[in-house]
């Protein structure tokens, strides 16, 4: 898999506002699902972006996103909770991808998935 391309000032967003003062990688997921809880604006429709092992969706498939996954599910990864097919469903955030949502929610997503890229 290729890695992601450093972009400078996204870089200096997630440590100087995400990850500020993290020391370690459970600090770290705590400083990502703070960020993600206060930026996203739920709920939001979202696209699959990619199919994965661990997860039903398809790729291209359109969700609605209703919130965060609790913080015990968050410490390696981040999951939100999406309505599908008549339940609640948990996947990986990585995965989706806001579809005609505000700004704040696609940059908060996309820089998780910078955050991924990036290793």
């Amino acid at each position: 898999m290729e890695k992601t391309e450093e972009d400078k000032e996204r870089e200096e967003r997630i440590y100087n506002d995400i990850i500020v003062d993290a020391y370690g990688d459970e600090e770290q997921a705590v400083g990502w699902q703070t960020y993600l809880q206060d930026t996203l604006q739920f709920p939001f429709k979202a696209k699959c972006i990619k199919a994965l092992a661990t997860s039903p969706l398809l790729k291209n498939e359109k969700v609605k996103v209703l919130r965060i996954a609790d913080m015990e599910l968050c410490y390696h990864a981040m999951f939100v909770e999406i309505a599908w097919q008549n339940r609640l469903l948990t996947v990986p955030l990585e995965q989706l991808l806001p579809v005609d949502s505000d700004e704040e929610t696609v940059e908060a997503v996309q820089d998780w998935h910078y955050w991924v890229g990036r290793g």
